[in-house]
């Protein structure tokens, strides 16, 4: 698979509201599904479809202990790349802006 085709998997696993909701939760840390899914407000297994997603595309990892399943972001890339997100889409709103002024 070409470099391109694997960079689109990324994104398209970021690609959805709920899932940067969990990176974002993630870069305080290590989190069990239990942490997050009172945080999301969503059902359980809601949670779990989107983290599998995540961990498909080596966004996330996962450690079992006992019953409890704790996800940590793979590579602190991931929180540079939502980082850059963010600050273009703040210049894109900033230059709107001015054109309205």
């Amino acid at each position: 698979m070409k470099a391109c085709s694997l960079q689109a998997e990324i994104f398209k696993a970021l690609a959805h509201p709920t899932r940067l909701q969990i990176v974002e939760l993630l870069r305080e840390g290590e989190k069990c599904v239990c942490e997050i899914v009172p945080e999301l407000g969503m059902e359980q297994s809601n949670v779990s479809r989107h983290l599998n997603h995540l961990k498909k595309e080596g966004v996330v990892s996962c450690r079992k202990e006992g019953l409890k399943v704790y996800y940590r972001v793979s590579d602190p890339g991931v929180f540079q790349m939502v980082d850059l997100c963010t600050e273009m889409l703040k210049k894109h709103w900033e230059s709107k802006q001015d054109a309205l002024i």
